[in-house]
């Protein structure tokens, strides 16, 4: 662990969010596995970093009951109504866009469904994140989702935005537009409800 990683975990700690730290995804499916309890329901939010870990595909064959939203298929309605399960869950599964290294998280959200339960409902919120979401200030955290993450992610979604073209934001007010929320979250009421695992490794974007 680098002086940086070290740094960032500890000021998680400071502002009430636990921080870990492994070096690549064996280790963060061992270390999921201890933080979850038999007949623990877990919820999620998009993540391709989830996704490039398999930790989705753990979760599906780990017993649990899982509101997964990917099912293929799914109705809005059907949609929604695992949104709002997601906020009685016991575990709430996400990544994140941004990680500052004074411990605080950034995301930037289109509808709220992933950020929402974040900030309250479930039990216990995970975070996991590839040290590419390392920033040094909440202004470059800002940047990077916006110029990075927010375009790739509108890809991504097949959205017909300017950043899908362009590669980059330039504040649209399109109807696809994807950046609607912005949301930092500097501390935590609740000691550890919130904890972030990093990777020594680059994952999602």
């Amino acid at each position: 662990m680098d002086k940086r990683i070290e740094k960032t975990i500890t000021n998680l700690k400071q502002n009430n969010m636990e921080g870990y730290f492994v070096k690549d995804k064996e280790e963060l499916l061992l270390l999921l596995k201890s933080l979850m309890k038999q007949g623990d329901t877990i919820g999620c939010g998009d993540s391709g970093t989830l996704e490039e870990t398999g930790v989705f595909a753990y979760i599906r064959n780990s017993g649990h009951t899982f509101y997964d939203k990917h099912q293929e298929g799914l109705t809005a309605e059907e949609k929604r109504k695992i949104y709002l399960h997601n906020f009685d869950a016991d575990i709430f599964l996400t990544g994140t866009n941004a990680i500052t290294v004074d411990g605080k998280l950034f995301n930037i959200d289109g509808n709220g469904s992933r950020v929402a339960p974040m900030l309250y409902g479930p039990r216990q919120v995970i975070v996991v994140a590839g040290i590419n979401k390392l920033t040094d200030t909440v202004e470059e955290a800002i940047n990077r989702t916006r110029q990075i993450a927010a375009p790739m992610d509108a890809m991504r979604l097949k959205k017909n935005t300017p950043c899908t073209k362009l590669g980059k934001c330039i504040d649209c007010g399109h109807e696809q537009r994807i950046c609607n929320d912005f949301v930092l979250i500097a501390r935590q009421f609740i000691k550890d409800r919130i904890k972030v695992i990093l990777i020594n490794q680059k994952y999602g974007f």
